[in-house]
């Protein structure tokens, strides 16, 4: 399945979540803070963030918005915060789509499945990000760092 990274606080809902999508094949890193998460993407390479908007420190939208500097790298909101406004700030800070929690891990995994879906028939494979030292190469977001 997917390399997913999750970057959520809540120590149950970390380890809910974690073990849920463990459990359906997919290989999961998950992090506490926004700068941990930010610390894990190069080394840990996943195919998508699943991405809490209420983080101590840098907050997820704060950390949307730096991997978007520099990547596609599929973003999923998952958050407590549902009402509209919220929302739109989670996706205007780029994220590729917003989950209300409590949530399932087969609502979970189906949205995974359906962005991961959207960015294979959007281009030749799935956002490559290459780090080699302290270069990266993102393909798909057309940047070098």
């Amino acid at each position: 399945m997917s390399r997913v990274l999750l970057i959520e606080d809540d120590p149950s809902v970390r380890e809910g979540v974690e073990l849920g999508l463990r459990r359906r094949g997919h290989d999961v890193r998950a992090t506490a803070t926004g700068e941990a998460g930010l610390a894990a993407l190069a080394e840990f390479r996943p195919d998508l963030l699943l991405l809490d908007l209420m983080l101590p420190g840098m907050n997820g939208v704060q950390v949307c918005r730096r991997v978007r500097e520099r990547s596609q790298l599929p973003i999923i909101m998952l958050t407590a915060r549902g009402d509209d406004f919220d929302v739109v700030i989670g996706l205007e800070a780029g994220a590729d789509d917003y989950i209300v929690k409590p949530a399932r891990t087969e609502v979970i995994e189906a949205r995974i499945r359906a962005v991961l879906r959207r960015m294979d028939d959007s281009g030749p494979g799935r956002p490559a990000i290459e780090v080699y030292g302290e270069l990266t190469i993102d393909r798909v977001g057309l940047t070098v760092s």
